[in-house]
């Protein structure tokens, strides 16, 4: 009983990283359409404060954010000032300078190699050589499709620091979770996060007189897509797949953001997609298979002292 057990846990978790893939490569795709006649703050804050509203109100009536103490709020709402606020800004700047999906996803592909370097003196985390191994493959992959894709942008070259910068917010916000012991629940930590972002985008907003949203039906619809799928979808299955499969194995997975989202940009925004950006892809692909099977191989054999403690059981 305890294997099959295990089995439909390792499905769903399977089926989790899926939908993560997804949702999360749609947060680049959806602005590429949607910012083209309204600046990239209006929808930003008109994607963040009614989902806010939406869910203070259910955390609220379930009674989950009655119960959370000062320093787990303090905690959650510095990393969601990074993960969150600082990660989107940067993310639509970047797209809204013209920068293709493709491109911006590549580069903040780099992060797993950043986290991998940073876990070990951080969080005193082991990194082993396979898994090394696979970062190595797996970067290399992301060269090549960010090198089949350069020169088919007329953004400026100051521009792609915003893409590093959404990078970098990320690891930040990735590292301050970890690092304060909180583990709170999905909903609560949702909620607090995008809270303080629809807070810190409203002040923004209204200071630089992007408030008002046009009255367009396909604003209200992309406001509705960015907010279920790249918002609560996204970043729920993110903080929860950290807590299930590990930081290593969630960072190797946002290898594979990179080829999902060229792959959307090519179908549906005519960007670039060669042998090249092919070639990337499966190297992504293999680097990412080579972490997984090390950070198993590694949860098998670690003692108790060596084992990510926020990691749940699987097997």
């Amino acid at each position: 009983m305890s294997k099959q057990i295990g089995i439909l846990s390792r499905s769903w978790t399977a089926i989790a990283g899926a939908a993560f893939l997804v949702t999360w490569s749609s947060g680049f795709v959806i602005p590429a359409f949607a910012t083209v006649e309204v600046a990239p703050l209006t929808l930003l804050v008109w994607r963040f404060v009614p989902l806010s509203i939406v869910l203070l109100a259910v955390s609220l009536a379930s009674g989950r954010l009655t119960t959370i103490g000062m320093r787990e709020l303090r905690a959650q709402a510095t990393v969601g000032l990074f993960a969150q606020f600082g990660y989107c800004i940067a993310v639509y700047g970047a797209v809204a300078a013209g920068i293709a999906t493709g491109t911006v996803a590549l580069i903040d592909a780099v992060q797993p190699l950043v986290m991998a370097a940073l876990v070990g003196p951080v969080l005193g985390l082991r990194v082993r050589g396979s898994q090394w191994a696979g970062l190595g493959i797996g970067a290399t992959g992301v060269l090549l499709v960010v090198n089949s894709q350069l020169g088919s942008s007329g953004a400026s070259p100051l521009a792609y620091l915003l893409p590093a910068a959404a990078m970098g917010c990320l690891i930040v916000g990735t590292l301050l979770q970890r690092r304060s012991g909180v583990v709170g629940s999905v909903l609560t930590t949702l909620t607090i996060h995008v809270s303080v972002t629809a807070a810190m985008l409203l002040v923004i907003a209204a200071a630089t007189g992007t408030l008002i949203p046009p009255a367009t039906a396909t604003f209200w619809l992309a406001v509705v897509l960015t907010a279920v799928f790249p918002t609560v979808a996204a970043y729920g299955l993110y903080w929860w797949l950290l807590r299930r499969i590990g930081i290593t194995a969630l960072q190797a997975l946002l290898f594979l953001i990179a080829p999902t989202t060229s792959l959307a940009g090519g179908l549906l925004l005519d960007e670039p997609v060669t042998i090249v950006t092919g070639a990337g892809f499966v190297l992504c692909g293999v680097g990412v298979a080579i972490v997984l099977r090390g950070e198993r191989r590694a949860a098998d054999t670690a003692t108790p002292g060596e084992r990510d403690p926020a990691v749940r059981e699987t097997r």
